[in-house]
Formats: C-alpha cells, structure tokens, sequence
C-alpha cells in the first residue's frame, strides 16, 4: 500500500514538474524568437524612413512641375504605402508580418519611380526587383553575376551603382546587419531575414532561388522550436532525478 501511494505521489510530481518544463520551455522559445525578430524589425524601421526620406526628396523633386491624373494617383499610392508601412511596421509581432511591410514598401518605391518618370515625360519603368544588395537602392536596372558566400553564382538584380562595382570586381555597397558581433549581408543573417527578403523579390518569380538554396539558412533564424526541444530535454533529465530520489529509500 505504501509502494503504491510513493508510485501515485511520484507520477503526480512527474506530471505536475513536466507541465512546468513545458510551460518555462515555451516561455524561453518565445524571448528568444522576440530577441531574433527585434533587429529584423529595426531593419524594416529603417526601411520604411528612407522611404519617408525619398518622398520628401521627391515633394522637393516635384515644386513646380504640374501633375496629370496619372501623376497625382501614383503619388497618392506613393504616400498610401508609406502610411501603411509605418502602421503595419509598429503592429509587427510575428516574421510573416515583416513580408507584409517589405511587399508595401516595394509598392510604394515603384509608385515613386513612376511620378518621376510621368513628370519628366519618360516611359513608366518596368517593374523590376529592388537591387538585390540593398533594396533601398530603389529598382534594379540591370543584372549582374553574382557569388554569395557560401552559394551558386547567380545573376541578380542590381542598381547602377552597384552594377558598376561588381563589374569593376569591387564589393557592391550591401545592407549589412548584425550577427552576434559580427557584420554580415542581410541575407547570410539566417532564416529570420527571409521575410524581410520576401516581401521585397516573392512576387518576382527569377528571384525563387534566393528562397530554395543556402541564403538564410546559416549564421540566425527562428529556432524557437529547437530551443523548445532543448528545454524539454533538461527537464526531463530533472524529472528522471526526481523519480530517483522518491524511490532512494
């Protein structure tokens, strides 16, 4: 009867300390997926003020210059996607949030590019992806070859100046983010950037192989569920100590 009751009392304290293992596990998991998505936002906070920057550049740009229907609506949507850019940015709590901002953001830089050109008598440019090296570069106008470490050499979309650099066999001027303590590109900072990534090149289907191959993959990213797996793990070793010490007798 005593056997019995220690087993009982045991499998209570088991199940009640496993549930506390769950419950710390999941809490670690959620600081440190808060901890991997707070520089991810910051990169998109400042995505979203140098797009306020370049309307005001082109506020100054278009003093004087008289705005047709088709100016005035590309403007209108210039000005939408930043105001909707900065509400989605401050409500991002979740990594597919952070695609949602980027996918605004890019519409609001083609709508720019196209009040230009309305107004300077030019053809509406086609739309291509950003350059490929720091999307606040503004449209890509050409591809280049080029190697990321660690991946395929690929023909990517660049800005003049960019296109410039990698021709000329010098580093194109890349968004660098930060690792640890070190400086990377944006896209060798783990899989917690490629939302940031695919808000700005999903919708260009040449652009797939950034998603498919080795970018993201390595140095950051969201590994909530590993840290979940590790946690259970030493809680389950103090589970197994507990059940020792009740029957050490």
């Amino acid at each position: 009867m005593i056997d019995l009751l220690l087993v009982l009392l045991a499998l209570a304290a088991g199940v009640g300390l496993l549930g506390w293992v769950v419950r710390l596990s999941g809490r670690r998991a959620e600081e440190a997926r808060a901890a991997e998505l707070a520089p991810v936002r910051q990169l998109v906070f400042e995505d979203v003020t140098a797009l306020g920057t370049e309307l005001q550049d082109l506020d100054a740009e278009m003093a004087g210059h008289h705005l047709d229907a088709g100016a005035n609506a590309d403007y209108q949507r210039a000005l939408d996607a930043y105001e909707a850019a900065k509400t989605a940015g401050d409500a991002i709590t979740e990594p597919s949030q952070v695609e949602d901002v980027t996918k605004i953001i890019e519409d609001g830089r083609y709508a720019v590019a196209c009040v230009q050109a309305r107004v300077h008598g030019l053809p509406l440019p086609t739309r291509r992806p950003p350059c490929f090296f720091d999307p606040r570069h503004g449209l890509s106008t050409t591809d280049v070859a080029f190697t990321p470490a660690g991946g395929t050499r690929r023909e990517v979309p660049a800005c003049a100046l960019d296109a410039e650099r990698v021709l000329a066999g010098a580093e194109p001027d890349a968004r660098q983010v930060m690792v640890g303590t070190r400086r990377v590109p944006y896209w060798q900072g783990g899989r917690a950037y490629q939302p940031y990534a695919q808000g700005y090149y999903g919708a260009f289907s040449p652009m797939d192989w950034m998603f498919a191959g080795l970018l993201f993959s390595g140095l950051g990213g969201f590994d909530a569920l590993g840290g979940l797996g590790e946690g259970i793990g030493e809680g389950l070793g103090e589970i197994g100590e507990g059940f020792g010490d009740l029957f050490d007798f």
